[in-house]
């Protein structure tokens, strides 16, 4: 009977652990923090679940907890483009909430998801009265903007192996997403979705970033052993090259 309400119905008040897996809660003030803590909410996500959609308004600064969201659009063709995956630790959608506009952008749940929300009154209340919450957005945005810009990038790329380690990197983002650590877990599916590439060319380009030493494979996910060759996608070029 769960499934058949809706992501916002089954909201409920977050566990300790849960608010500890929030990055942003340590940067504020005791009186800031007991708004904060009031007033968010947590929400337990299927697979399929869409917390936001094009064109509806916006109403929460969202964060994953726990979990693996993407955030797509559909293109006039009907061909949809993914931004971004969104592993645990990551707050999202910042640009949004602050201009109180619409989304431009799906997220759904990829799999069984934890997923936190702040109510827009809320978010703008902390900016008027936190400097530590200020800080912490305007990182994000800095960072976000990094982000994209990379992905415009690998968009282009035609190479596979490249388009994976590209991806791959910017899912291991400290600054964006803090609680993936040095391992993510993720599935060779998941993988696949977020780079639109098919499981087994994604199962390729593992086995070529492992045998390389830059990622080692472990069940249920990936641990990165040279995060700057991830992200560079050196190691691909020079696989190619040779």
């Amino acid at each position: 009977m769960a499934s058949e309400l809706t992501l916002h119905q089954r909201r409920r008040r977050p566990t300790p652990s849960e608010m500890a897996g929030i990055p942003w809660l340590g940067v504020l003030l005791p009186k800031e923090r007991d708004v904060a803590v009031q007033a968010l909410s947590v929400g337990d996500a299927l697979p399929g679940d869409t917390l936001c959609r094009v064109g509806r308004p916006v109403t929460y600064w969202f964060g994953v907890i726990e979990g693996l969201l993407k955030m797509s659009t559909d293109n006039a063709q009907g061909q949809t483009i993914t931004f971004s995956g969104l592993p645990p630790g990551g707050w999202f959608g910042e640009g949004t909430v602050l201009k109180r506009e619409v989304y431009r952008y799906d997220i759904q749940a990829l799999r069984k998801s934890v997923v936190g929300g702040l109510p827009v009154d809320t978010f703008h209340w902390l900016l008027d009265h936190s400097i530590g919450f200020n800080r912490f957005v305007m990182n994000q945005l800095n960072e976000r903007l990094a982000q994209f810009i990379a992905a415009r990038e690998i968009d282009r790329m035609s190479d596979p192996d490249l388009r994976v380690a590209r991806n791959l990197g910017a899912l291991f983002n400290p600054v964006l997403f803090p609680g993936v650590g040095e391992v993510l877990r993720i599935t060779q599916q998941e993988l696949a979705y977020l780079v639109g590439l098919s499981r087994q060319r994604v199962n390729e380009a593992l086995s070529s970033l492992q045998e390389q030493g830059v990622i080692q494979v472990e069940y249920g996910g990936l641990r990165v052993l040279d995060l700057q060759a991830l992200r560079a996608g050196a190691p691909a070029r020079r696989a190619k090259a040779a």
